[in-house]
């Protein structure tokens, strides 16, 4: 089965009312109440710096999928149980939903939507197409999905943004460890090392497929975000696969035509630098650090200010 283009061919009914269905239990997030109300990730994290940036979600996010599509298991539960197959940007954007609510949101909505999803997931359950049986709720496949998007995001941003020390590095990934645990997590990467571990245990399984590159195929066209230039789009996905494990990369099968040229380096790094300066008074960031009190540029100011402002509030 391919990706259905809405574009080309209309959706039968049943289909387009599972999407309809998937769109309406999207979670409306206020990110700036309840006033004083914690994250379960701190303020002054490396992942509050890393999540505000788009460009390094973009291109994080794409790169987890291809690491988890990787696994026939992981591939074959996200599409027979989701409307993945009919509205990947949509899917992708729910679960880039949860993501933020993880890293900004009050604790006790983080906690709702995480707790929404899981209950999701021990629903998904079946038989790959070469007859490997599996559950969403294995603990292997939970470890797998919440390494790829740290490692996705943590390398994208290093890559294209700003470098990161090796301290912030594994830091970034220490810090996702309260949010793992609560997806049910057994083994959360602590480092970019751990990461690597964990994929040499699952690659003997790891196998090409046409949903990778139709996949990139969408994300290239720029159908998820029309306003932004196509060529942005392209670079977008080339610098996804440019981040994988080459291992990975190699077993995917992602040829030539996903190779990183330099125009799409430089565009990506000239995006990357521009959002990371861009302060975003509607981003999760900002009003995140207002429900705290804090200033709503704290995710932006340098480590030694956002320092100051803390002890600042605990004298």
């Amino acid at each position: 089965m391919a990706l259905h283009d809405p574009e080309t061919a209309p959706l039968d009914p049943a289909m387009a009312q599972r999407v309809r269905a998937a769109a309406q239990r999207e979670w409306t997030v206020d990110y700036r109440a309840p006033a004083g109300e914690p994250s379960l990730v701190p303020p002054d994290s490396v992942q509050w710096k890393v999540f505000r940036n788009m460009i390094a979600m973009g291109v994080g996010g794409v790169a987890a999928v291809l690491l988890e599509f990787a696994d026939a298991r992981i591939r074959s539960g996200v599409w027979d149980h989701s409307v993945y197959p009919v509205d990947p940007i949509g899917r992708s954007r729910r679960t880039g939903l949860a993501a933020m609510v993880g890293v900004y949101g009050p604790e006790s909505m983080a906690r709702k939507v995480i707790a929404g999803v899981t209950r999701m997931h021990a629903k998904v359950g079946g038989t790959t197409p070469s007859g490997r049986a599996y559950k969403a709720l294995e603990p292997e496949l939970l470890n797998w999905v919440h390494a790829t998007a740290a490692f996705g995001f943590m390398k994208a941003y290093h890559t294209f943004v700003r470098p990161l020390s090796d301290a912030d590095q594994t830091r970034f990934f220490e810090e996702g460890a309260p949010i793992a645990a609560l997806y049910g997590v057994t083994h959360a990467a602590a480092s970019e090392a751990d990461f690597m571990a964990m994929m040499e245990a699952l690659l003997p399984d790891f196998e090409p497929h046409p949903i990778n590159t139709e996949f990139l195929d969408i994300i290239a066209s720029g159908k998820a975000a029309p306003g932004t230039p196509k060529f942005l789009h392209r670079a977008l996905a080339r610098g996804a696969v440019s981040i994988l494990p080459p291992v990975v990369r190699e077993r995917l099968e992602l040829g030539a035509e996903w190779d990183l040229t330099a125009r799409d380096r430089a565009a990506l790094k000239i995006a990357g630098r521009l959002a990371d300066t861009w302060r975003d008074t509607t981003s999760p960031a900002w009003h995140a650090a207002e429900r705290l009190g804090l200033p709503g540029s704290f995710a932006w100011l340098p480590s030694e200010r956002q320092q100051r402002i803390l002890a600042q509030r605990q004298a």
